[in-house]
């Protein structure tokens, strides 16, 4: 893990990340109360497909996840964020990287503390090391999760001693923010799904003499707090499923 050259906010560069963070206001939002009124003014499409997203959104069948991107200044005044490559023997998504986070529980009083209580289990990240600035819109998915990104800065990374849980995470890594929005080391594959293409972005990244490929929900996160933060669109055609941004009247309400 690198170290942070100006530990506390009050560094310029974490303070004016903080201050731009801080200052972002998503578009309202909201779950659908019933999905076939708020699909309908997203999808132009035949009356099957309609039926067909309309079913797969569905409320009830919505199940709520958080994740945390924690942001730090590195060696070189870069910008970092903390990522994990996931165990082998997990059930889902085993060897994949992602972003530290996991399910909502019923004891989470909202979405931040999902974010938070999941990283501490995962890598052994103290919520008192980090600062938390916004919380960004929620993404759907295929497979009916609602994962909620939630930005935080870390002000001391050296305060930081990573601490993997065996169970969950193999190795625990950082990678420039800005990388996400740079047309280097990265590739993409076109999909499909309910008639409407998409691109997958998959940016490969070495740490320590270790390759780590970074795709699919974790790098789309990336690139979006990435445009955030240096201001500025990535210099390839993103192409974002639908599916990950169906926008809505109103905002999602906290829980």
């Amino acid at each position: 893990m690198g170290s942070c050259n100006n530990p506390g906010l009050g560094s310029d560069v974490l303070e004016t990340l903080a201050q731009r963070l801080r200052h972002y206001k998503p578009p309202p939002r909201q779950i659908p109360e019933t999905a076939t009124e708020s699909v309908s003014h997203q999808i132009n499409s035949d009356e099957k497909s309609v039926s067909s997203i309309t079913d797969h959104y569905q409320p009830a069948k919505l199940k709520r996840a958080a994740v945390l991107v924690c942001i730090f200044q590195g060696n070189n005044d870069d910008l970092r964020v903390i990522l994990t490559k996931r165990s082998s023997t997990l059930s889902s998504h085993s060897g994949e990287v992602a972003l530290p986070g996991g399910k909502r529980e019923e004891t989470d009083a909202d979405d931040v503390e999902t974010a938070l209580r999941e990283a501490n289990e995962e890598i052994g990240l103290d919520p008192s090391l980090v600062n938390v600035v916004t919380v960004l819109e929620p993404i759907f998915t295929k497979s009916r999760m609602l994962v909620v990104p939630v930005v935080a800065i870390l002000s001391d990374a050296k305060a930081f001693s990573p601490a993997p849980s065996a169970a969950e995470v193999e190795a625990i890594f950082d990678a420039p923010l800005e990388m996400f929005l740079k047309d280097e080391n990265r590739r993409a594959e076109e999909r499909e799904w309910m008639g409407g293409k998409y691109l997958l972005q998959y940016f490969d990244y070495e740490a320590e003499n270790k390759r780590y490929v970074i795709w699919a929900l974790t790098a789309g996160i990336l690139i979006k707090v990435a445009s955030i933060v240096y201001q500025r669109p990535p210099a390839f055609l993103e192409l974002r499923p639908k599916f990950w941004d169906m926008a809505f009247s109103t905002d999602i309400p906290k829980q």
